[in-house]
């Protein structure tokens, strides 16, 4: 059957899986898992507090370690992500929609500081400290 100028046909869904969508997460937008470039703009923020505020502590490589992990475990729970975060327009939430909780940004600071868990990522683009946590970082 001949169809008019222009018609597309049937226009189905993508089949291709897109991160967070076994989350049930939206593939774009509000809501959606933060793009790499985000989470390494919030990192670079982050540490880069953390390496100015160490100057108060001679600019000592542990200093800037535990003030990074303080920014961390300070910020995720009372304002849903760090600074660097809410810069980038992300925030943290528990995989299942909730407050993150006060003893899962410690478990995946302690893991982000460890760095090997935060580049190994699954297809959801969840690194091993954000499953550990049960946590993702998402749009906001």
């Amino acid at each position: 059957m001949l169809q008019r100028p222009g018609y597309a046909g049937v226009v189905t869904p993508s089949s291709e899986p897109y991160p967070g969508e076994r989350l049930g997460l939206p593939r774009e937008g509000r809501g959606s898992i933060g793009g790499l470039g985000r989470r390494v703009g919030a990192l670079f923020v982050d540490y880069g507090a953390a390496y100015l505020l160490s100057g108060f502590f001679g600019w000592d490589a542990l200093a800037i370690l535990i003030i990074f992990g303080a920014i961390q475990i300070v910020f995720l729970p009372t304002l849903q992500g760090s600074p660097g975060h809410r810069l980038f327009g992300l925030t943290l939430r528990r995989s299942d929609g909730g407050w993150v909780g006060l003893w899962r940004p410690v478990v995946r600071t302690i893991l982000l500081i460890l760095v090997i868990p935060a580049v190994i990522w699954d297809s959801d683009h969840r690194g091993v400290h954000d499953k550990a946590a049960g946590t993702v970082l998402v749009r906001s």
